[in-house]
């Protein structure tokens, strides 16, 4: 699991789309992902908008090494309702996982497989590659297009010390911080979140 590789799926599902350019918004390793993308199809992508990750090392300042352990070890029964099954996956992860918004926004990725409850998102991939998905791929070349870095005010994954590498890789950058924000802007505050992204693709039109 690499960040090259995701970048292939999104060229290979654009091209299954037949879509020749695109809007692409990533959020955290997603961001990552479509910065990756960009910067190898830069012809590709029309806008880009980076949710609250920058191009850099990423420390784990979010608890997200522990998010994926307490996930992990979540542990469901075969053949329980989809009620059961929320309330006892909710129930093993508050302990590490306190904070409601991001807990749900979580519960979101369990689904039901062959009369069993799982994740949707593949947690053993991620675990074995964590470390090379908290780094960024060097690159050398820049994309011109617009581009929205937006963060969560009380998140500390864009900085103003990321700021010379996201001007160096994206001249036409714009950084924005969304209030009362942590690191899941898009389940902490939703509406400015669609807010910020809706006036910046309406102040870079087509």
């Amino acid at each position: 699991m690499t960040y090259e590789a995701m970048s292939a799926d999104i060229h290979l599902f654009l091209h299954q789309l037949h879509l020749s350019r695109c809007v692409l918004i990533g959020h955290s390793m997603g961001g990552k992902t479509a910065m990756v993308f960009t910067l190898q199809w830069p012809e590709l992508v029309e806008r880009l908008v980076c949710v609250d990750i920058s191009p850099s090392q990423t420390k784990d300042i979010s608890g997200f090494q522990d998010f994926i352990a307490a996930m992990r070890a979540v542990d469901i029964p075969r053949g329980i309702p989809r009620s059961t099954a929320r309330r006892l996956a909710e129930e093993q992860l508050r302990p590490t996982i306190q904070e409601p918004t991001i807990l749900y926004f979580l519960l979101t990725n369990l689904v039901n497989s062959e009369d069993q409850f799982v994740w949707r998102v593949n947690l053993e991939a991620i675990s074995q590659h964590l470390n090379e998905l908290m780094s960024f791929p060097d690159f050398q070349t820049s994309y011109l297009g617009p581009t929205l870095f937006l963060g969560g005010s009380k998140s500390g994954y864009i900085s103003s010390h990321n700021y010379p590498e996201i001007k160096r890789l994206f001249p036409d950058a714009e950084v924005q911080h969304v209030p009362d924000a942590g690191h899941w802007v898009h389940a902490d505050q939703p509406q400015k979140f669609i807010t910020a992204i809706c006036n910046f693709l309406a102040l870079h039109p087509i």
